[in-house]
């Protein structure tokens, strides 16, 4: 895949696009489940009345992790030579080490409680599946865009 060079906006839009969307899924999740969940987890200290300014940081953070993870793994910017399918496993080891660590110094969910593992692998499984889905469909609209590009410019 060709990459087009990036600027530093580039990098704060993808940011912020993923923060965005980051924060929108922790605000509908708050409200479905946010009263139950403010005595297990930090995330959910309010309740269903908000996100602390803490929590909002630490998820920009984590949006920050996977921008650098995407650009590093899933870009030619610095790895040219690698299988597609290690760049991805590496991506999403990357994130999952993120998270175990967020997971741990911020008291996202108790360590101890094997129900909150469990429910943050299937989780993390269902959205990984699912990114990867996205992310196999979009090289496929861009392979089939350069392709018709490719025969417009040999005709």
């Amino acid at each position: 895949m060709m990459e087009e060079k990036k600027n530093i906006f580039d990098y704060i839009r993808q940011l912020f696009a993923i923060y965005g969307v980051m924060v929108l899924i922790f605000v509908l999740f708050n409200l479905i489940v946010g009263d139950e969940a403010k005595s297990i987890s930090t995330l959910f200290t309010l309740g269903s009345q908000g996100l602390l300014s803490s929590t909002l940081l630490q998820l920009l953070l984590m949006a920050a992790i996977i921008t650098a993870a995407q650009n590093i793994f899933l870009t030619d910017i610095l790895i040219k030579d690698l299988a597609l399918i290690i760049r991805n496993i590496l991506f999403f080891v990357t994130i999952l080490i993120a998270i175990t660590a967020f997971v741990i110094i911020f008291g996202w969910f108790p360590i101890d409680n094997a129900a909150a593992w469990i429910g943050f692998i299937i989780s993390f499984a269902v959205c990984t599946g699912v990114s990867a889905l996205l992310m196999r469909l979009e090289e496929n609209a861009e392979n089939k865009k350069m392709q018709e590009a490719l025969k417009k410019y040999k005709d």
